[in-house]
């Protein structure tokens, strides 16, 4: 496992979010194989891996849905085994789907779940005002439940999560089946509840998107955790490649055969005379292998190395393994 520490500004506090060696079988099982990692106050973690990689199990473990076999998770200094009704109280659980009940308008809905969670009176309804407006379902208020889109779903299953205004969210696959534009303001959303103080764990498929919003990513494969950190931290633990673009004038199929025997390239891809390759050495190395690849005669109208994507790291450091 990398393990990476987290930013020193957040190192003063407590961590709201605890994973303390968390085990949880079924039968032979390991769906969660001795996790442990911490998220501090107004972090967005991003849990990453493939399909029962252990990224639910273990969110249901933090909402108290599902007991460790062994370990214990802490949520805002509250142990989930010993403490789950102040867990409850401290935290918002957005599943990956969600029931929606007939004959219910929006407002209905979040007022039902303000009731569930003991608000009252004028704090009840304060916490309807708020919590319509921030995720903008207060223009479709009374529209029935049934006829929203997968978008407006969305929404309302996140001001479902937070209408008690928690201290931590788990958002599980919140931007599944999403367009574009609702992607995006379903991101911001996330970004501004950070901004605001609240502690996020998100899991998601969408690379990129955990990329941009994730102060910290954990990286999960067969119930264990591989890598924590930003993506940053864990590409430089793993000291590895960097991904080079250029772009010939011409001769990039000549290009390409002369790559492929130099030292430290590897992995080299062609569209016409545009190649990418990943290339073992630093910056000194880089501008080396450029100056050779002018003396050679070849024209080059454009060379960039670029640090690894979310999703380069992700494949480096995951295998594909399912159980």
């Amino acid at each position: 496992m990398v393990d990476v520490s987290v930013a020193n500004y957040h190192q003063s506090t407590d961590p709201m979010i605890e994973m303390r060696r968390v085990h949880r079988f079924f039968g032979k099982t390991k769906a969660v194989n001795d996790i442990s990692f911490e998220v501090y106050r107004g972090q967005v973690f991003g849990f990453i891996g493939p399909n029962g990689a252990g990224k639910t199990t273990s969110m249901r473990i933090l909402s108290t849905l599902e007991l460790p076999s062994y370990g214990d998770a802490i949520v805002d200094g509250f142990s989930v085994i010993n403490d789950p009704d102040l867990v409850r109280r401290r935290l918002g659980f957005m599943p990956d789907g969600f029931s929606m009940y007939p004959n219910m308008n929006c407002v209905e809905y979040l007022d039902f779940f303000a009731r569930a969670y003991g608000l009252l009176g004028k704090d009840r309804m304060s916490a309807l005002r708020r919590t319509l407006s921030f995720t903008g379902l207060d223009k479709i208020a009374s529209k029935p439940i049934t006829g929203l889109s997968k978008g407006m779903r969305q929404r309302l299953c996140l001001g479902r999560a937070m209408i008690h205004s928690p201290a931590v969210l788990i958002l599980d696959e919140p931007a599944n089946g999403l367009d574009p534009r609702a992607r995006i303001e379903l991101r911001q959303m996330i970004q501004q509840l950070a901004v605001e103080g609240t502690t996020i764990l998100v899991s998601s498929h969408i690379l990129t998107e955990l990329a941009e919003m994730c102060d910290q990513v954990g990286i999960v494969e067969r119930g264990q955790l591989l890598a924590t950190g930003s993506v940053a931290e864990i590409q430089r633990r793993l000291q590895g490649s960097t991904w080079v673009q250029l772009v010939a004038i011409r001769q990039g199929e000549q290009l390409e055969a002369w790559l492929t025997v130099k030292p430290k390239v590897s992995q080299i891809a062609r569209t016409e005379n545009k190649l990418s390759f990943q290339f073992d050495g630093g910056s000194e190395e880089q501008a080396e292998l450029l100056k050779a690849i002018v003396n050679a005669d070849f024209l080059i109208s454009e060379f960039a190395a670029r640090q690894e994507t979310l999703e380069d790291v992700f494949m480096k450091i995951t295998t594909g393994a399912v159980q």
